[in-house]
């Protein structure tokens, strides 16, 4: 696929970093020469310097054969513009803008050819957003991501000593869980150094205090699955927020109502700005989270949650470590380097949950590259992983996976189908209801079936692409 990716920023680079890891031809135009040549040092891609509002500019990226614009610039304004200009004079197929604004949004009629021509807005500060209140909803958990209109979750979660599942094997969890269908697809175990390794995941496989275990579930049994690997842990209550930037602030407003918020911002400007977009009983404090006498001012060790979401890594390592030095329950970072992330959380680290924001909106990206019907891609394990919810179309001769059993189907080693959500009829009636299907080895697949499928190895994603590609021709 030729992509055009308009913006070498942070969201740009990790977009050019996970797209040209596919073999796909990336293009990105960036007014600053130097980002475009650190990126082309380390990436199979071409940089363009200049103003991608320019049709000149984006013509010399090669608009005219592009499959697919995605338009990150810092500017929201620059994006749809350029999203214009590419459907108007290139007739690009898939248009994609980073757009910050909350008033710019899928289905608006501004998003369509008549307006900016976007097919779809991604917005990493909202998804972000999203993704740590799922966190502080679920305290317990490292990711709970959501797939078929929130219907199925796939779940992160260490296992700790005396978890009811704990030190069983897989097979023994029908018996010691028989009302909780749930599939493990894949378990990281640290090593002796203390990084995580995947281990095999079959039946055999026993589950250990320490492991990093995804499993995925029915929404209503999020909370289940949890108490299965773990104790539950209290309810999260007190919050203290490091940084007061984009994310800060809609975090505070969209837990404000359930939480006690307090918001440490080092900007004077933007702490009167912040109180008078919170609630009144959200306290906005003026100072640095790396101050140790202001976090033992602010009753630190009575926080349930640390967030430190600034826009500098170090400082947030460096509050985030402080804070749990100081007694705040749970400490969480937000991290743009990889490097740091996998070096500081981990077992045996002081930082419970490392959140890269590239990689929490790559997803939204993903879903429209890859091949076949895919409605949702998420990265996991810092791009090394996926899972991804693929529609099954077709019928036993044009599909490879319609109307065959799991255990026929050649997937790589190490990918599992761990839930299916398939349209069922309601008894006694001729409607229609999502039914969530924990599958098993004989379980076999129809048309229509929303399939999600854990990839342990991003290589392996084009072989389970081609395997919900409806053909033809093929009458295997």
């Amino acid at each position: 696929m030729n992509i055009v990716i308009l913006g070498a920023g942070r969201v740009g680079e990790s977009v050019a970093e996970s797209l040209a890891s596919e073999q796909n031809d990336i293009t990105v135009i960036d007014i600053d020469p130097r980002r475009l040549a650190a990126l082309q040092d380390r990436l199979d891609l071409r940089g363009v310097v200049g103003n991608g509002v320019q049709p000149s500019v984006l013509k010399e990226a090669g608009a005219e054969d592009a499959d697919m614009l995605i338009a990150c610039a810092p500017l929201d304004e620059t994006n749809l513009v350029v999203c214009k200009i590419a459907h108007e004079l290139f007739h690009i197929p898939t248009r994609i803008a980073r757009v910050r604004s909350a008033e710019f949004t899928d289905g608006s009629p501004l998003m369509s050819t008549q307006g900016f021509a976007v097919d779809e807005v991604i917005c990493p500060e909202e998804s972000l957003t999203t993704y740590i209140r799922k966190l502080i909803e679920y305290p317990e958990a490292l990711q709970v991501l959501e797939f078929s209109q929130n219907r199925v979750s796939l779940i992160a979660v260490r296992a700790v000593e005396g978890g009811p599942l704990v030190d069983h094997v897989i097979s023994e969890l029908p018996q010691l869980a028989p009302d909780l269908p749930m599939r493990i697809v894949a378990i990281y175990r640290p090593d002796p150094m203390g990084m995580d390794q995947q281990v095999i995941c079959d039946g055999h496989t026993r589950i250990r205090a320490g492991d990093e275990v995804f499993v995925l579930a029915a929404n209503e049994n999020i909370r289940r699955v949890l108490d299965a690997m773990r104790k539950r842990g209290e309810p999260v209550r007190r919050v203290m927020i490091a940084g007061g930037g984009r994310v800060g602030l809609r975090l505070a407003r969209r837990i404000a109502q359930d939480c006690h918020v307090k918001i440490v911002e080092h900007d004077q400007d933007r702490c009167e700005y912040l109180a008078t977009q919170l609630p009144s009983d959200a306290l906005v404090l003026h100072g640095d989270t790396t101050d140790e006498d202001l976090l033992a001012d602010e009753n630190v060790h009575e926080t349930d949650l640390f967030l430190a979401l600034t826009s500098e890594d170090e400082d947030n390592i460096m509050s985030c470590l402080l804070a749990k030095r100081m007694g705040a329950r749970r400490v969480l970072a937000l991290i743009n380097r990889r490097a740091y992330a996998d070096l500081v959380q981990g077992q045996g680290t002081q930082i419970d949950i490392a959140i890269s924001p590239s990689q929490a909106v790559i997803g939204e990206l993903l879903a429209h590259v890859r091949r076949g019907d895919v409605a949702a891609v998420y990265s996991l394990r810092r791009g090394t992983a996926e899972v991804l919810e693929a529609i099954a179309r077709g019928d036993r001769k044009s599909s490879r996976v319609v109307g065959r059993r799991i255990e026929e189907l050649p997937l790589p080693a190490g990918a599992q189908i761990g839930a299916i959500v398939r349209d069922a009829l309601i008894e006694g009636g001729d409607a229609l209801r999502k039914e969530v299907i924990i599958p098993h080895h004989d379980t076999v697949i129809q048309s229509d079936d929303h399939v999600i499928v854990f990839v342990p190895r991003k290589r392996m994603v084009r072989q389970v692409e081609k395997l919900f590609q409806v053909g033809v021709s093929f009458f295997g």
